[in-house]
C-alpha cells in the first residue's frame, strides 16, 4: 500500500507549496483542514502542520487536538505549527518587535537528525511571521537560530516531534527540500515510491474496482487534463468510456475541428457536439464573472445530460479536475484558506442529473499530470499545450459576451499564439492568451479617427498554477505582435501587455 503524509492546513498561502515539495520527493501527501474529520490518522506515516494567517495569541486562532498525533507519529510544525506547539506545551509566544519577513541565515545549528550534515551554518531560510517564540517548553531542545530569531528550530525530547519557525517549502529556503527529505525519509522512514508509473498502476486498478462494467461519459476539452483523464479511464474500462467534445462557442480559432482531428488514432471513442449557439444565448447580457462561470457550467451540465441520455445506462460523469481547481474552489476541502473563484468542473452535479462523478486526477498538480501523460505515451505536443480555461473566452471577454466579440478575440489570440510558436517562445511559457477589455480607445488609422477595442496580452511562467510570474517578452516581439493585431483584426486599435504576477493577481482576469 502507498505510504502517505498528512498535511494539516491552518490556512497558509504556502500550504500547497508544502505539498508540492513533498511530491517532489516521490512521496504522496494529502492536505486536510486542521479541523477535518475526513481522514484516518492510521493511514499516514507522518504529519506536517502548516503555517497560518492567524496569530497563536488570537482568541479565534486554530487550536487543534494533537493528542492522537504528537509522540505517536513523526510530526513537523512549520511557522504557525511550531508556534502552536511551543505555546500549547509550556513555551511562550509574543509579538515580534519587528515583523520577521524575508531572507535570514542560520547562525547556530546544533547537530541533529532534522538538519544532519547537509544543512550547515549560514544556510538561507525564509521567515514570514509577526510573532516569535521567546521561550521553549521545558521538554524541548534548541536546534537552530538566526540573528533575529533565537528559537528558529527545536525538537521535543524523546519524540520524533520537530518544529521550525521558517518555511522550508519556499524556494528562498535554500536547503528547505533537504530538511523535508531528512524529516520524511530519514526520521519518519517514509518510502519514496510515488512515481508516475505507480500512479498509473494504482489509479487504473482503483478505477476498475470502482467502475466495474459501468459506462462513463467524459467531457474532453482538447487540453492536457481531460486527455490524460480520458486515457487513464480508457486503460481501465475501454469501450465503456464515451467521450464528448463540446463546442461552447468560446474556443480558440478552429479549435473544435483541430481537437477532433487530434483525437483520431488515439483509440478514444469521441463525439463532437456543436452547442455554441446554446451557450451564447444563455450568456446574453451577463457581465459578472462568477455569473458567467456558473452559466457556462450550467449549460455544460445540460449538454452532457442530453448526450448522456443518448447513451444507454450511463452511470458516471468523468472530469479532469486537478488539485489546484479543488484548492481554489473549496478552500482545501473546506478549510480556512480563502476561496478565490469557482471552477466549472468542481462542486458536484444538480439533482436532475443522475450521474455519479469520477475524477482520476483530482489529487495531482499540473506538472504531475504532464508526467503521468508522458508515462501513458501521449505526444509531447499535446502535453506541452498551454492550459486553457474551461469557460474559454467567456472569462477572457470582460463584460458581456457576443458572437462578434468572440470572433475578434479568436483572431487576436491566434496571432499571439502563432507568434509565440514562430519565435520559439511558446514552450518557455506556462500559459498565454489575450483578453478583450470592455473599453474603447481613440486611435488614428490613415487620416481617420478610430474608436475601437483594446486587448491585453498575458503570458506567465509557473510550475503548477498556484503562483505565477509574468514573462518578460522581448519588446521587439511585442511590437511585432501589436502591429499584426492592429493591422489584421478589424475592431482593435490598441494592445497592452499585462505585467501582474499571481498573487496578487490571478492568471485569468475573471
Amino acid at each position: 500500500m502507498q505510504q502517505k503524509v498528512l498535511i494539516l492546513d491552518f490556512g497558509s498561502q504556502y500550504t500547497q507549496l508544502i505539498a508540492r515539495r513533498v511530491r517532489e520527493l516521490n512521496i504522496f501527501c494529502e492536505i486536510f483542514p486542521y479541523n477535518s474529520l475526513n481522514f484516518k490518522i492510521e493511514n499516514y506515516k507522518a504529519v506536517i502542520l502548516s503555517g497560518s494567517p492567524f496569530s497563536v495569541r488570537s482568541n479565534d486562532a486554530p487550536k487543534p487536538d494533537l493528542s492522537f498525533i504528537k509522540g505517536k507519529l513523526p510530526l513537523l510544525g512549520v511557522c504557525f505549527g511550531a508556534q502552536y506547539m511551543a505555546q500549547k506545551f509550556g513555551g511562550k509566544v509574543e509579538a515580534s518587535e519587528i515583523r520577521e519577513y524575508g531572507r535570514a541565515n542560520l547562525n547556530y545549528i546544533k547537530p541533529n537528525d532534522l538538519f544532519f550534515e547537509e544543512v550547515s551554518k549560514g544556510s538561507q531560510v525564509w521567515m514570514s511571521h509577526s510573532d516569535t517564540i521567546t521561550k521553549l517548553p521545558e521538554t524541548c531542545e534548541l536546534l537552530a537560530s538566526t540573528n533575529d530569531v533565537k528559537n528558529a528550530a527545536f525538537k521535543f525530547e524523546n519524540e520524533k516531534t520537530y518544529a521550525i519557525q521558517f518555511h522550508p517549502e519556499v524556494y528562498h529556503s535554500k536547503d528547505g527540500l533537504q530538511i523535508l527529505e531528512n524529516f520524511l525519509v530519514k526520521i519518519a522512514k517514509v518510502s519514496q515510491t510515488w512515481t508516475p508509473d505507480s500512479f498509473v498502476e494504482t489509479t487504473v486498478e482503483a478505477l476498475q474496482k470502482k467502475l466495474g462494467n459501468d459506462k462513463v461519459v467524459l467531457g474532453l476539452s482538447g487540453g492536457v487534463d481531460s486527455t490524460v483523464a480520458a486515457t487513464l479511464l480508457s486503460k481501465a474500462i475501454g469501450k465503456n468510456l464515451y467521450c464528448i467534445f463540446v463546442n461552447n462557442g468560446l474556443l480558440r480559432k478552429n479549435e473544435f475541428e483541430d481537437v477532433l482531428e487530434q483525437y483520431k488514432g488515439m483509440g478514444l471513442n469521441v463525439k463532437g457536439v456543436d452547442a455554441s449557439a446554446r451557450f451564447l444565448k444563455e450568456l446574453k447580457g451577463i457581465t459578472e464573472p462568477e455569473a458567467k462561470r456558473k452559466s457556462i457550467g450550467k449549460v455544460f451540465i445540460e449538454v452532457f445530460d442530453d448526450e448522456a441520455h443518448l447513451i444507454k445506462n450511463v452511470k458516471w460523469l468523468a472530469q479532469g479536475t486537478i488539485y489546484p481547481d479543488v484548492i481554489e474552489s473549496v478552500s482545501v476541502s473546506g478549510g480556512p484558506s480563502a476561496t478565490i473563484k469557482s471552477h466549472h468542473n468542481v462542486g458536484g452535479l444538480p439533482d436532475f442529473m443522475k450521474l455519479k462523478v469520477v475524477e482520476p486526477l483530482k489529487m495531482l498538480f499540473k506538472d504531475e499530470v504532464r508526467r503521468v501523460g508522458k508515462t501513458l505515451g501521449l505526444s509531447a505536443d499535446l502535453l506541452g499545450r498551454h492550459p486553457f480555461p474551461g469557460p474559454g473566452f467567456g472569462i477572457r471577454i470582460l463584460g458581456d459576451i457576443t458572437e462578434e466579440k468572440v470572433k475578434i478575440l479568436q483572431e487576436v489570440d491566434a496571432i499571439f499564439i502563432k507568434g509565440l510558436k514562430e519565435e520559439g517562445l511558446y514552450d518557455k511559457i506556462w500559459q498565454a492568451g489575450a483578453i478583450l477589455l470592455p473599453v474603447n480607445s481613440v486611435g488614428v488609422m490613415g487620416d481617420e479617427r478610430t474608436y475601437e477595442k483594446v486587448v491585453a496580452l498575458r503570458a506567465v511562467e509557473s510550475t503548477d498554477g498556484m503562483t505565477a510570474d509574468w514573462v518578460n517578452l522581448p519588446y521587439e516581439f511585442l511590437q511585432k505582435i501589436s502591429n499584426k493585431i492592429i493591422n489584421g483584426v478589424k475592431g482593435v486599435n490598441r494592445v497592452v501587455y499585462d505585467i501582474s504576477s499571481k498573487p496578487p493577481a490571478t492568471i485569468e482576469w475573471e
